[in-house]
C-alpha cells in the first residue's frame, strides 16, 4: 500500500526513509481517513495531533494511516474488535512512558529525576 517507512539502505547507510509512491485506492481511503482525524477526541487524533507537530501534516498523516492499516490488517486476520481507549487514556499512556525515558537517560548521566511539588493557588 506504500504506507510503511522505505528501507533503502547502501553499504550500511540509510539512503531514504521515504514510502513508495503508489496509486493505491486503499492507501487513498486511508490517507483520507487519517486526514479527518484532527478534531478527534479519540486515541488516533491525539496520535495523529502529536505527529503533526513534530513531523508536519504530510508525513503525520502518512503515519496516521500506516496505524489504521495495522488495526485493519490485525481485526482481519484474528477477527477481533477494535477497542477506542480515548484520547485521555493515549495522553495518559504517553506521558508515563516519556517519564521513564526521562529516568532512564537521567540515570544513565548519573541524575535522579525528582517531581517539582505542586503549588497550590489559593
Amino acid at each position: 500500500m506504500g504506507l510503511c517507512p522505505g528501507n533503502k539502505i547502501s553499504g550500511g547507510r540509510i539512503l531514504s526513509g521515504k514510502t513508495v509512491p503508489t496509486k493505491n485506492r486503499v492507501r487513498q481511503a486511508f490517507l483520507m481517513a487519517a486526514s479527518t482525524l484532527y478534531h478527534s477526541k479519540s486515541a488516533l487524533g491525539a496520535f495523529y495531533r502529536r505527529m503533526r507537530s513534530r513531523l508536519g501534516a504530510p508525513k503525520a498523516i502518512t503515519a496516521t494511516a500506516h496505524k489504521l492499516a495495522t488495526i485493519v490488517y490485525n481485526m482481519l486476520k484474528n477477527g477481533s474488535e477494535f477497542y477506542e481507549i480515548g484520547q485521555e487514556a493515549y495522553e495518559k499512556r504517553h506521558e508515563k512512558r516519556t517519564i521513564a525515558n526521562l529516568k532512564t537517560n537521567a540515570a544513565r548521566f548519573g541524575y535522579v529525576v525528582v517531581k517539582a511539588e505542586q503549588k497550590s493557588v489559593a
